[in-house]
């Protein structure tokens, strides 16, 4: 009777190690790979639009940036290359354009054209005589740019592409160079500089197919609201920065901001959102963190105390939570939902190096990544994690340094684990042990019994905790 007991029990620590080991492999994992390579440095830069996509539509061709140096801002007369990089063909780098208006953090506001996503993409220029920015719309196929928006009266560039493809949101980028330097371009023409709440000057929108731009919301209609809600407004300077569309176009969120230019105005960080027709303009006093992201309807992803949260612009407060503050060490962190809107993305600094943890929101399942070397560089030079995902869902761009010491594109892919196939045998073990273990909980066979009536043999009641240890593995719908 004691050898069977024996065997018995030693199968049953197996089974119980084994599951245990099942249960705590996650169904996925995150691999990294470089796309971009050479001498020269490569970067496809901002996260701060809706949907983000680096990829064309079929996922052949990436978008970037080709520069010579990364150790400091741009000159005014220094043009970045344009860059597509040919996934079908070994990750060769097609140089097919280039611009003055860009930095290293935002890059040049890359989008493709929601209405021709396969060979049409958007990206900032400005004339360096003049110094005014404009964007332009440049098709693949022709190899050429197709149209300019260039606005005499108002230069500006693109901040923000709808997600429907319908209009584009458009600032002043001379403004942001001179009041925070790092998502501005440098030589940059400031035509409302004289002001430091003009009327004038603000958040434009400009309808893709026409041409025509309209002002959303001006730097004064913000500057009465602060004042409505008793915010030091004396010597502040104003700009804009983080204008995202919501996923169906309708509706924008945007931070109204002044003194990061260290001249000593009143530091405002003050985040509003506006619906596209310009009705609705609301201040919110919650703040979210730096760089939310639009989730479905209404919510925003953003950050408050530790938690990585959701949050709705129309009730304006937290109506949700994602994962933990173990899953994700810095809510802060540069954060990107995926085009289906299951996946997110949350990348994070920790010592030299930038993290980035998948998390799938069906089933809270996460996988976190190996860390990228970021290099030593700081403030406006700072390589950000900014991921990007792709039109498919699975793999997301990323910035890092080579081993060469050059800033170039890597891809971290969203794999399949190794024992990803053992999660549905751990389902159906654990929910065929499940009514023992009903019965064994029930009454007088609860392993707490066992061990009150002082069991003799220590085989069985070790078999009792690994049931236990088994079935009350906690079941999340990724088992299922």
């Amino acid at each position: 009777m004691f050898r069977y007991s024996f065997i018995v029990g030693c199968l049953f620590l197996l089974l119980a190690f084994r599951l245990s080991v099942w249960a705590q492999s996650p169904e996925f994992e995150l691999k990294c790979e470089q796309v971009t390579s050479g001498e020269k440095h490569h970067f496809f830069g901002y996260i701060g639009q809706c949907q983000t996509i680096p990829w064309n539509e079929s996922g052949r061709y990436i978008l970037g940036l080709e520069i010579d140096a990364i150790d400091r801002m741009p000159e005014p007369d220094e043009a970045a290359t344009v860059i597509v990089v040919d996934t079908h063909r070994n990750n060769e780098i097609l140089r097919v354009e280039s611009t003055h208006a860009w930095n290293p953090q935002q890059g040049t506001m890359f989008y493709w054209n929601p209405s021709a996503t396969e060979t049409q993409f958007f990206f900032n220029d400005r004339d360096v005589e003049s110094g005014k920015v404009f964007t332009v719309l440049y098709d693949l196929e022709k190899r050429e740019r197709v149209r300019e928006y260039r606005y005499e009266d108002a230069p500006i560039g693109n901040g923000g592409v709808a997600a429907d493809g319908t209009a584009f949101l458009a600032l002043n980028y001379g403004r942001l160079a001179r009041l925070r330097f790092v998502t501005g371009y440098p030589g940059t023409l400031d035509w409302s500089e004289d002001d430091p709440a003009p009327d004038n000057d603000g958040i434009f929108v400009v309808d893709i197919e026409s041409g025509e731009k309209r002002l959303l919301v001006s730097y004064r209609q913000l500057a009465e609201q602060l004042e409505e809600h008793h915010i030091d407004m004396e010597n502040a300077d104003f700009f804009i920065n983080h204008t995202l569309w919501n996923r169906s176009a309708d509706r924008v969120y945007f931070f109204a901001r002044s003194g990061w230019n260290g001249q000593g105005n009143p530091r405002i960080n003050t985040p509003f959102s506006i619906r596209a027709d310009g009705s609705d303009l609301t201040l919110h006093p919650m703040h979210i963190g730096g760089h939310p992201e639009w989730a479905e309807d209404g919510l925003l992803i953003g950050r408050r105390g530790e938690d990585q949260v959701l949050y709705d612009v129309d009730e304006m407060k937290v109506v949700g939570r994602l994962g933990t503050p173990e899953i994700f060490p810095n809510p802060e962190g540069d954060i990107s939902l995926s085009p289906n809107g299951d996946w997110f993305v949350n990348g994070y600094k920790q010592g030299g190096k930038n993290y980035y943890v998948a998390y799938r929101r069906s089933d809270g399942v996460f996988a976190r990544s190996e860390g990228l070397d970021k290099g030593a560089y700081s403030g406006d030079i700072r390589i950000d994690p900014a991921p990007r995902w792709n039109r498919t869902s699975d793999a997301i761009l990323v910035p890092g340094i080579a081993e060469n010491g050059t800033r170039q594109m890597f891809m971290i892919r969203v794999v399949a684990s190794e024992n990803a196939a053992d999660s549905s045998l751990l389902f159906l073990c654990r929910s065929a042990l499940r009514p023992v273990h009903s019965f064994w909980g029930s009454g007088a066979m609860s392993i707490n019994y066992l061990i009150s009536l002082r069991i003799a043999n220590p085989t069985l009641r070790l078999f009792a905790a690994i049931l236990d240890r088994i079935v009350l593995l906690p079941i999340t719908p990724a088992d299922s």
